[in-house]
């Protein structure tokens, strides 16, 4: 069966690297969000692709979720002590994947080439695909005010209220972002935030309507447990733009374009009505086996539904 995990986030990451655990590596392939990308210090950032290329690596940092394990911080307290932007911190070993991406694209290789190039260097053997080569900058509108993602995200510490996502208009897919998915049995989307990893990749240009049409079976994840989001904003974006901040709300924001839904213990019973397929399961992915785990119990509830 192929597999296609759309990701972004820590959730993204460890979902992601589950499911890169039992299957075989030709089998997979991991679209993840370039939304907030941005540049920094003259270095082109990817904090998404970074946090799944770390973990599928086994080097990321799990204190954090996002970052490198046995991080220092050098750098980024002498950029501080000589009155440089040190609100984005970047890791001393973090920064030389910046470096390096940096270098190759200012050499005129595509995102993709390079994402290719750093999972080699790090052992990846499943396929880590950008959403996009082209630049595809979320933005936040609190009010009045629109932020860059990552000004919001990290330098306000995502407390202004969410008005409005707004993504970018002209972003097309990669061949290999179209090629991944007219080849996929099955599309998983990851727990992750719907408004600010999920839907900058459906924005993309054709995958929305390349997953209408092609995959035999599109399952989601929940990013809700218990009310709140496991990490991040999720679950306060939700309640500021409308929508109770619940697993149920979730299922009923991706509507018509999922077919199953998965969703945790914490909540059993909350989603049993819909109008689609749907397992209730402990999506918590503390520890290597917990991501293990889960991927196993999807994949089953997947060759179940494939079945029917």
């Amino acid at each position: 069966m192929k597999v296609v995990v759309l990701a972004g986030g820590v959730g993204g990451a460890k979902l992601a690297d589950g499911i890169a655990r039992i299957l075989p590596p030709e089998d997979v392939t991991i679209i993840v969000n370039t939304g907030d990308d941005f540049e920094h210090l003259g270095l082109t950032i990817c904090p998404d692709l970074d946090t799944v290329m770390y973990r599928l690596a086994g080097v990321a940092n799990d204190e954090t979720g996002w970052g490198r394990a046995g991080e220092s911080w050098r750098t980024v307290s002498e950029i501080s002590a000589l009155g440089g932007p040190d609100w984005f911190r970047l890791g001393d070993l973090d920064l030389a994947t910046h470096l390096v991406r940096t270098h190759l694209l200012n050499g005129g290789e595509t995102l993709t080439a390079v994402t290719q190039h750093l999972c080699q260097k790090l052992g990846i053997q499943v396929s880590v695909l950008p959403m996009s080569n082209q630049p595809a900058p979320t933005k936040i509108q609190s009010g009045e005010t629109v932020y860059d993602f990552q000004t919001w995200f990290v330098q306000e510490k995502w407390q202004p209220s969410v008005t409005k996502v707004i993504l970018p208009e002209d972003v097309r897919a990669t061949r290999s972002v179209i090629r991944a998915l007219e080849t996929a049995d099955l599309v998983l989307i990851a727990p992750s935030n719907p408004f600010v990893s999920v839907d900058p990749i459906f924005n993309v240009y054709p995958i929305a309507a390349l997953l209408e049409d092609l995959p035999q079976a599109i399952i989601a994840v929940s990013p809700i447990v218990g009310g709140t989001a496991v990490k991040g904003p999720a679950a306060k974006m939700m309640q500021e733009l409308g929508l109770p901040h619940t697993s149920r709300a979730v299922a009923g924001y991706y509507g018509e374009r999922i077919d199953g839904f998965v969703y945790d213990v914490q909540d059993a019973g909350s989603c049993d009505d819909l109008e689609l397929e749907t397992r209730c399961l402990d999506t918590m992915m503390h520890t290597e086996a917990d991501r293990i785990r889960l991927a196993q119990e999807i994949m089953q509830f997947a060759e179940e539904m494939l079945r029917d």
